[in-house]
């Protein structure tokens, strides 16, 4: 295969004895190689005269004089960018733009020293460095200085917001794509149990559990600073992140809004960190061409596909829509008291699960067994790796977990929660990793047999209550706002049932959300449907079958 930055790629084949080449097909066919941008590696000296490789694209045809520019750090931060085909790179080449991709400090593929160089530089000496970028350009008189831009995705997108905030007057226009605007909350979704990677971010980011260390990731941290803002600035978020919140992104949004700025947002409720769907990110980017050249002059085209042209309407957020979800008062929130207790039975189940294109069928079964004083439920999943078990013990009348025990492939967790408090530990691969955390209250339909303990409350139009769980992957207690919203015919493969619906979602309004049909005579669950922030807002679907 072959390949360069005017070429994704060809494929052919070389037949040795004959000493011929035959080629056989390339990658986007239809794109004409001869109206593709050439990438050039250039350096340039940072603000403490280190010297930084960075790679540029300038447009086709014309004189590199006086354009219209974007800077596009990478996402990681610790990766790089590397000299061929970059999609985005001939994109707004295509649209008349300079294009810099700075490997800034911090960047992997350079040396340990170089790497190095970015430790606790988050937002600092990592953002001169394409601020640098940016005098390099106008020294060498490609860009206008007034039509400079800045775009990226992740770390990129975190770049981003920090070069509006920290370096307000540098650039015309932002796009900012599911960048973290809180380094506190997000050190703080790094499991427990990654002890090497939250090392890793410590010593390269700053230690969040010292006075020190908090103080230096919130000035880093441009929600912060979002009050400098001046930059005309477009957010893109996935509602399903579960690394970004949304609620950092919002909150940017509304601190603009609030103030009468201008700033356009874009939520994909299908989407986690980073788009993947095709038709969300050609949405995307069409929005992205628009906006740049409204604030920076460069070319775009009008409209796109019937299909991008709805779905951007559809994740298009008018700012004065957006409400930010309030924090919980632990103190406030106790378990729900059921209005009948469980009985043993066993429930089979279909479940489906739907990633963009892809689909994955699977069999889940749950069995209510009466242990005398209390009841034990399991969960028993058929997956491609082999079955999953989840078993939970509830005391009896008030169904509140008292124990859990979860095994699935290499991984088992086993856990006591008395006292406020889960105990326990978790094993991978041989290596055993304790478990304390602080509950603040009783954990209330949660682990196997959570779905029939919701089953047993009061349930009628109109009900509502709030009740914690502990998530497992996080360590951490999560709020979960029960509403009943109506009563529903649904049809499944056991039968046609008059069903409650039952929406459960975060009552800090994250990402996670359910829905239950719970037959109104018999209680029973026959049908639920979530979104799985943790598999990139993958779609699950599980109907009762006998």
């Amino acid at each position: 295969m072959a390949a360069s930055d005017t070429e994704p790629g060809e494929t052919v084949l070389f037949d040795r004895k004959a000493h011929t080449v035959t080629p056989q097909f390339k990658i986007r066919e239809k794109l004409p190689r001869e109206e593709l941008a050439e990438m050039k590696s250039v350096t340039y000296k940072s603000s403490d005269g280190l010297e930084i490789p960075a790679f540029l694209s300038l447009p086709k045809g014309g004189p590199a004089k006086n354009l219209p520019a974007l800077i596009i750090p990478h996402g990681g931060p610790w990766a790089r960018d590397e000299w061929g085909y970059n999609s985005i790179a001939q994109f707004f080449a295509n649209r008349g733009y300079a294009v810099l991709m700075p490997n800034f400090r911090g960047s992997t593929g350079y040396g340990r020293k170089f790497l190095d160089a970015g430790n606790l530089e988050w937002g600092r000496k990592m953002q001169d460095d394409l601020t640098w970028g940016v005098k390099y350009l106008i020294a060498e008189g490609i860009a206008d200085p007034k039509r400079i831009g800045i775009l990226g995705g992740s770390y990129g997108g975190y770049a981003t917001l920090a070069g509006v905030t920290f370096t307000p007057d540098v650039y015309a226009a932002a796009v900012d794509i599911v960048g973290p605007s809180n380094l506190i909350t997000l050190l703080e979704s790094i499991p427990p149990y990654w002890e090497s990677a939250r090392k890793v971010f410590s010593v390269r980011m700053g230690d969040a559990s010292t006075p020190q260390g908090k103080a230096l990731l919130a000035e880093r941290s441009p929600l912060n600073s979002a009050d400098k803002i001046k930059t005309p600035l477009l957010v893109a978020q996935g509602a399903n992140d579960p690394r970004v919140n949304k609620r950092e992104a919002e909150q940017i949004v509304v601190a603009l809004r609030d103030r009468g700025f201008s700033v356009e947002y874009i939520l994909a409720p299908d989407e986690g960190h980073g788009f993947q769907r095709p038709v969300n990110n050609l949405a995307l980017f069409m929005e992205s061409e628009k906006f740049l050249a409204q604030h920076l002059g460069g070319r775009y085209q009008e409209g796109g596909a019937p299909e991008e042209v709805a779905r951007l309407k559809d994740i298009t957020v008018d700012p004065k829509t957006v409400v930010l979800a309030r924090k919980v008062d632990s103190n406030a929130v106790g378990a729900p008291k059921p209005a009948i207790d469980l009985h043993a039975a066993t429930y089979h189940y279909q479940v489906r699960i739907e990633a963009g294109s892809q689909q994955m069928n699977l069999k889940v079964s749950t069995a209510i067994q009466d242990g005398g004083g209390f009841w034990t439920a399991t969960d028993e999943t058929e997956t491609p790796q082999g079955i999953a078990t989840d078993v939970a013990t509830l005391e009896k009348t008030t169904l509140l977990l008292q124990r859990r025990s979860v095994k699935q492939g290499p991984v088992a967790v086993e856990l006591d929660f008395a006292g406020d408090q889960a105990t326990g530990k978790m094993s991978m691969n041989g290596q055993e990793h304790p478990i304390l955390a602080d509950l603040g209250g009783p954990l209330f339909a949660d682990a196997a047999g959570g779905d029939q303990a919701i089953g047993c409350l009061p349930l009628a139009e109109g009900y509502k209550t709030t009740f914690r769980n502990f998530d497992i992957q996080t360590q951490k207690v999560k709020f979960l706002l029960l509403s009943v919203t109506g009563v529903e015919s649904v049809t499944v493969p056991a039968g046609t049932f008059d069903a409650y619906r039952v929406e459960i979602a975060l009552a800090d309004g994250g990402a996670d959300k359910k829905t239950l049909w719970i037959a109104k005579d018999s209680h029973k669950v026959v049908k639920v449907k979530a979104v799985l922030a943790a598999m990139g807002g993958a779609v699950m679907t599980q109907e009762l079958v006998n």
